[in-house]
């Protein structure tokens, strides 16, 4: 199946405003003519209205680091689904690791999101991945089938075919560490085979997983070459554009 394969950058707490513009102006200046792959952007949220008119006429995407699953309320620092769809941002990140661990969110929590996105007619790019303790007790599928389960198999078959999901193994992410394109395979294939056994294989096979966890542009080519990694979510890399641009090429071959 030729999936669209995507990168995606995840600015996290990083770069200033003038920071993040140039950035942005370096990317889309670099970009090849012949893109073939989708190019996803997630600054910090602050960031978004001005980067979304610098993209206008561009192929590159906004996206939402993350997001609250009420349309309104009393939730403090918190910014909507819906407050993100009306603005145009067109991805949104959910379920990373960093919101897992330092927010303690839910399997259940995440569920509540996804459906939020996908209500905002917005495409969640759902990130799962085990730490490296449950990777030593050979746990990883056991924990990752979880994931799955708890927030994603809820939806019909065509919301599923929207989701984008992203494996990110907690014990590479911002360590140096990369899984090896055979461990990062290893995982796709068992994300897909599920993905497989619950949606059938003509759905699973439409559905993009990308890699995220330590990619550089040394390490790109060999990980998006493996049959089920469909591109990457990319931290550190992303920063700079430079190293993001080698990275879109090897997304874009």
């Amino acid at each position: 199946m030729n999936r669209k394969k995507i990168a995606a950058a995840n600015w996290k707490m990083n770069l200033s405003q003038d920071e993040g513009d140039q950035l942005i102006q370096d990317i889309i200046a670099g970009i090849p003519g012949n893109l073939a792959c989708e190019v996803v952007i997630a600054p910090p949220a602050i960031y978004l209205t001005q980067m979304i008119k610098q993209l206008e006429g561009t192929d590159l995407q906004p996206a939402a680091q993350n997001c609250h699953p009420e349309v309104s309320g009393a939730f403090t620092g918190e910014i909507s689904a819906a407050m993100f769809s009306r603005i145009g941002v067109k991805y949104c990140l959910v379920g990373h690791s960093e919101r897992r661990q330092l927010f303690d969110e839910s399997n259940q929590f995440i569920r509540e999101k996804v459906d939020a996105i996908l209500e905002n007619q917005m495409i969640p790019v759902f990130c799962c991945g085990e730490s490296l303790a449950l990777r030593q007790r050979n746990e990883q599928n056991d924990f990752v089938r979880l994931q799955l389960e708890e927030s994603l198999f809820h939806l019909e078959e065509e919301q599923i075919r929207k989701v984008v999901v992203a494996y990110e193994p907690i014990w590479a992410i911002g360590t140096g560490v990369t899984a090896s394109p055979e461990q990062a395979q290893e995982m796709h294939a068992f994300i897909r085979l599920m993905l497989t056994g619950r949606y059938g294989q003509t759905t699973s096979d439409t559905i993009r997983i990308l890699y995220g966890g330590s990619i550089k542009s040394d390490n790109a080519s060999i990980l998006f070459s493996q049959p089920d990694v469909d591109g990457g979510l990319v931290g550190g890399a992303s920063l700079n554009a430079s190293s993001f641009l080698s990275i879109i090429e090897a997304a874009n071959t």
